[in-house]
């Protein structure tokens, strides 16, 4: 009997063995199982991440790249705007020539035509509000006809070029 006995305790202890190894093996494929889920969401928020990062950067290029044809022609429209002041004084000149000053007006407008179409606007100043993001006041002055703070006379026109000011219109204010 102590023969059966001990028989069924070795069976009992590989039995025991075997379902301790069987938890081991399950633990094991589980803890596995876990590393593998783990590493995947790693790689899945690093796909993310870099994905987000990616269109970022095509955003971010696509708007400079939109800046740029923007005011890519600011250095020439400054240049430009010299010859439209010098233009503007020769119309207001006296000419004896109506033919003469006729071309002359025809020729400022194609100009002025041109610059338009390509993004260039006038500040509209004189009698509104000075705001110093538009204006360069040169000189403060007593007023009858305007209110304080108000621009009351403009000595060189402000320009901007696709809503950018390209040059400050330069002018008295009313005191």
């Amino acid at each position: 009997m102590k023969e059966n006995n001990t028989q069924e305790e070795i069976k009992d202890e590989i039995c025991e063995e075997e379902a301790v190894k069987s938890e081991e093996t399950a633990d094991e494929a589980e803890i596995e199982s876990d590393v593998k889920e783990e590493k995947q969401e790693d790689e899945d928020s690093k796909y993310l991440r870099l994905l987000a990062d990616f269109q970022n950067y095509k955003k971010r290029v696509e708007k400079e790249k939109s800046d740029i044809y923007t005011f890519a022609n600011e250095k020439l429209a400054k240049e430009l705007l010299t010859i439209l002041d010098n233009f503007e004084r020769a119309l207001e000149s006296e000419c004896q020539d109506e033919k003469y000053k006729d071309g002359m007006a025809n020729i400022f407008k194609l100009f002025w035509d041109i610059l338009k179409k390509n993004g260039l606007e006038e500040i509209e100043s004189l009698g509104i509000d000075f705001d110093p993001n538009l204006h360069a006041a040169v000189a403060v002055e007593d007023s009858d006809e305007y209110e304080s703070g108000k621009v009351c006379f403009v000595l060189q026109k402000g320009y901007k070029l696709n809503g950018k000011v390209i040059r400050a219109a330069m002018v008295k204010v009313a005191n």
